[in-house]
């Protein structure tokens, strides 16, 4: 299982990115895909998640902010992230729970400042 997140930068306080997680491996279209972050010094936060029947949930911080989403014939999840904020600035992973364990990718970078 390999997921590979791309998509993070650098940008002021209000703008928007999009991240992307490559997914591969395992059977992408029916399992839920998670994407999670870790602020400095904070601990890892849930962000949101999409099901294999694309039900999606988010942290209440994002909510109205971010969109996650699913391409299964590119086997990719995205996360569309608008009105971005200074507290917004994390690393970026996206997981899957499969065959009984957590798999995580290495992780994106987004910095908001401006």
């Amino acid at each position: 299982v390999q997921l590979q997140a791309s998509g993070g930068g650098l940008v002021q306080p209000g703008g928007s990115l999009r991240l992307s997680c490559k997914a591969s491996g395992f059977i992408f279209r029916l399992n839920t895909v998670d994407w999670y972050r870790q602020g400095p010094g904070k601990q890892r936060e849930f962000v949101a998640n999409i099901t294999s029947g694309h039900t999606t949930n988010y942290a209440d911080s994002v909510k109205g902010r971010f969109t996650i989403s699913r391409d299964n014939v590119k086997n990719t999840m995205y996360l569309q992230m608008n009105n971005l904020k200074p507290e917004d600035t994390a690393i970026y992973h996206c997981k899957v729970f499969y065959r009984y364990r957590d798999y995580w990718g290495q992780g994106t970078l987004v910095t908001v400042s401006s």
